[in-house]
């Protein structure tokens, strides 16, 4: 049963948040008066907590969190926010919490967004910052987590990686992932009337702005369409209440058919990116999380696209 917590929370978020998703113009308007608060440097409580060193890619802030004694996994973290919300405090907190249960080091990428920037933006700074994780890290101690839009980057990255012939992480978590963002699944319209914080027009307006114009069943978009083969062990999160939740599980099953580990916690009563707010099944999937990624690597499929051998000295400094 859902706690009482989740439910005062749900409330909040139909009352609030959803209002952002009910139209375009709603989403505009939030949008408009999020860029007068927007603020993506980790609380100054994570500092007191952490080394955290901030660099820039290509013009763009990266902090880094370093691991802890010589720990040398690293995970990739994508924030979410519909591609045109900056990081928040929810996001950071959840960031420090697997630093510290982990030890693995972060890098956190403050990726340019939409409507200010498009996809060509977004992807060639991610795109960037995973090259230069490669140039210190080895692929199989690389995870992608991300969570909402940032789900969608993290499998939408490793594709593009898998085609330009660059080494591909170990795992990815995936917290409430946008895989389809065609929003043409009918099942789609019975999800957001559950949903307490998503809605399709505002949704459709945010692939829009930040899509340059690429059809939205391109796997670039929208990588369920993509050659999900490449794709590493993967650990999926998605809530009962969710409206991409239908997308997720079509997946996952479509993950697995390609031959793709996938485990997937589908938790009832749970809205969209759950793990982010402290309640009691944020700290279950949290902890779900941390078991996945503590667990031992699993071996390499010799089958899977570009794992079989590294990429040429020349490939590399390209």
């Amino acid at each position: 049963m859902p706690s009482f917590k989740s439910h005062i929370v749900s409330f909040v978020l139909r009352y609030s948040r959803k209002k952002a998703f009910a139209s375009p113009e709603n989403l505009k308007r939030w949008i408009a008066a999020a860029r007068k608060t927007e603020d993506h440097h980790p609380p100054a409580s994570l500092h007191q907590r952490f080394d955290i060193q901030t660099r820039t890619v290509d013009g763009f802030p990266v902090y880094e969190i370093a691991p802890r004694g010589d720990e040398q996994k690293r995970i990739l973290y994508l924030h979410g926010g519909a591609y045109v919300f900056e990081i928040t405090p929810y996001h950071w907190h959840l960031i420090a919490d697997m630093a510290d249960r982990l030890g693995h080091g972060i890098t956190v990428p403050i990726y340019p967004i939409a409507p200010e920037h498009d996809f060509h933006a977004m992807f060639g700074m991610v795109g960037d910052v995973y090259r230069q994780m490669l140039d210190e890290t080895e692929a199989e101690d690389i995870v992608f987590m991300g969570d909402s839009a940032g789900g969608n980057m993290a499998v939408v990255l490793t594709m593009m990686a898998a085609e330009e012939g660059l080494p591909l992480p170990s795992h990815h978590v995936l917290i409430s992932p946008g895989l389809d963002m065609s929003l043409s699944n009918p099942d789609l319209f019975e999800a957001e009337r559950n949903d307490p914080w998503l809605g399709i027009p505002g949704g459709l307006e945010a692939i829009r702005m930040y899509s340059a114009g690429i059809d939205r069943s391109d796997w670039h978009i929208s990588p369920i369409y993509g050659d999900l083969s490449v794709l590493p062990k993967t650990l999926l999160l998605t809530g009962s209440r969710d409206l991409l939740t239908p997308d997720n599980l079509i997946f996952a099953q479509k993950a697995r058919e390609a031959g793709v580990e996938v485990d997937v916690v589908h938790e009832e009563g749970m809205f969209h990116a759950w793990p982010l707010i402290d309640m009691p099944e944020s700290r279950r999937a949290r902890q779900r999380i941390v078991t996945f990624l503590g667990e031992s690597r699993s071996p390499v499929r010799q089958d899977r696209k570009t794992r079989s051998q590294a990429p040429s000295a020349e490939a590399a400094a390209e």
